[in-house]
């Protein structure tokens, strides 16, 4: 005989049994998740990184989850417009750039720095031993960008040599993309490049320190000689039609990954960051604006 608690029993089993089903069904549609990151350093670098987050992301979400360490920005971009990508690390240009292009994905996390900030900058290196003290100086010289899609390493400074008057195909004598932040610094290392653009937190965190921590570089050798303003930090982000459940647990995995497995945060940003915050797409707006005005720069000059 059917009463008040059998029902409600019965009920929740049914939900119970819901849930679970529908794990079942993503984890037979998602048997691999693949995660890209856009070459911010060179390769065996990202790969030393990053992998024990993928172990980690393997082991809380019970399915394997590959690591895809792309060539260039715009391969992450299309990966997920392609919905080849399940989850990827972007610069801001770029996450903005996957956005304009149609890409159906949503931030979730953002890099937090150790001061508790949410923001980097642009810098310009040259030589500490050059002549070179601003920007002005260099004109006829070699500069060095990242990637066309590089927020620090080339939308900020074309937006800042715009204001100041200065076109930078014309100003410089030649103007390279080196691919990865830290191929500009070897630009400029080997002489291959005058000054470089490249990302800076502060004193204690930048491509550059990383570099000097591998042993690839000395910071001393290097001078700043123009900053920019903040830009909002990195975000991670995931595609739209990824189920709600599946979402759900990869948002946990972050954000209880102190508890979960430290030493795979640690691994990343060794130990030069806080935790990721949650993030949405509406933080990158004035990046998206940012985009089209670099986008309008490229038309006059065409």
């Amino acid at each position: 005989m059917l009463n008040r608690r059998s029902l409600i029993a019965a009920a929740a089993a049914l939900v119970m049994s819901a849930g679970g089903a529908a794990a079942q069904d993503w984890k037979a549609k998602y048997p691999e998740l693949v995660f890209a990151v856009i070459p911010a350093e060179n390769g065996s670098g990202v790969t030393d990184r990053y992998q024990p987050l993928m172990d980690y992301l393997t082991k809380q979400l019970g399915t394997k989850v590959t690591l895809r360490v792309a060539n260039d920005y715009a391969a992450v971009i299309e990966g997920q417009r392609a919905g080849n990508i399940h989850m990827a690390y972007y610069g801001p240009s770029s996450f903005a750039r996957a956005l304009m292009t149609g890409a159906k994905i949503d931030a979730f996390a953002i890099e937090v720095n150790a001061d508790g900030t949410k923001g980097y900058h642009s810098v310009l290196y040259v030589k500490a031993d050059s002549p070179y003290k601003s920007i002005e100086d260099l004109k006829g010289k070699n500069l060095c960008l990242v990637d066309p899609n590089s927020t620090s390493g080339n939308n900020v400074p074309r937006f800042a040599l715009n204001k100041m008057g200065l076109k930078p195909d014309d100003f410089f004598g030649k103007v390279v993309y080196a691919g990865s932040h830290e191929n500009a610094v070897i630009g400029v290392q080997q002489g291959t490049c005058d000054a470089a653009f490249n990302w800076w937190n502060d004193e204690n965190e930048s491509n550059l320190r990383r570099m000097e921590r591998k042993g690839m570089a000395k910071y001393g050798d290097f001078r700043i000689i123009f900053k920019s303003d903040q830009i909002v930090n990195s975000p991670y982000a995931y595609l739209s039609d990824l189920p709600a459940d599946l979402k759900a647990k990869i948002r946990d995995a972050f954000f209880s990954i102190e508890k979960n497995d430290k030493a795979a945060f640690d691994k990343i940003y060794e130990g030069k960051s806080q935790l990721w915050q949650p993030i949405d797409n509406e933080s990158y707006v004035g990046i998206i604006e940012l985009n089209k005005f670099v986008d309008e720069l490229r038309k006059k000059k065409s």
